[in-house]
């Protein structure tokens, strides 16, 4: 009987590649997906403010998918536990109103572009386009800062308080990104009345962060005293 060959190690190298592969792969078919999707809605593929939102938005996302993999794959592993087992029944509510809330928004965008319900400026929706370019750089500080920034509410071992970059000036950076983000989307895609759903992506967001602290309190040694030293959740003198 002949000896099985046994499988070669994959070089470091070659998984970066497959990485960059994969990230534009996604990059590209994002674009597409999204590009055609909020187009056929809006009636036009004219709908340049959807092209543009897709590219920045999946450049966000794919190189976001690249940059933890390199720097902070087990960060990444945590951003991808959207739901995890031990999640609450409330968490869980939250994570699925907000997907919801964030995809009604594009859509809603779009056929607000259909029936030209909206009438903005173009520096506006430019404005917009920063926003959502601005919320992925915020992103990127606060990964660099804090290896424990999952998508739940959770502690984990050896987890420690961040008292550095973005998180010395308020206590929750990353949900300053999430803010800037659903605003500049329905202004990226030209829409006034895409801004109505922010009232309840809001006010759902301030309970989160709320849980969270709670939670953060409980179990995260130090941050009760983190939390005397930087007084603001997510803007400075206000709250």
């Amino acid at each position: 009987m002949e000896p099985q060959e046994q499988p070669q190690p994959t070089s470091p190298q070659k998984t970066l590649k497959t990485v960059f592969v994969q990230g534009i792969l996604s990059f590209l078919i994002g674009v597409i997906v999204i590009g055609v999707l909020l187009s056929l809605i809006a009636g036009t593929f004219a709908y340049w403010n959807a092209w543009v939102f897709a590219i920045l938005f999946n450049f966000g996302t794919a190189s976001q998918g690249v940059y933890l993999f390199i720097k902070d794959p087990e960060l990444l592993e945590r951003r991808k536990q959207v739901a995890p087992a031990d999640e609450s029944l409330l968490e869980r509510i939250f994570i699925i109103l907000a997907l919801l809330s964030i995809f009604g928004m594009i859509i809603f965008s779009a056929v607000d572009h259909r029936f030209g319900w909206s009438h903005m400026s173009l520096l506006v929706m430019v404005v917009g386009d920063i926003l959502v370019s601005l919320s992925f750089i915020i992103y990127y500080f606060v990964f660099m800062e804090n290896s424990f920034a999952a998508s739940s509410v959770r502690t984990f071992e050896e987890q420690r308080v961040i008292s550095t970059g973005p998180y010395a000036i308020v206590r929750h950076p990353k949900y300053v990104g999430d803010i800037l983000l659903i605003t500049g989307i329905p202004l990226a895609l030209g829409s006034w009345w895409g801004l109505i759903i922010l009232g309840l992506t809001i006010p759902g967001m301030a309970w989160r962060i709320l849980d969270e602290e709670k939670l953060l309190k409980q179990d995260l040694p130090g941050y009760l005293k983190y939390m005397e030293n930087i007084r603001y959740r997510l803007i400075p003198y206000i709250w």
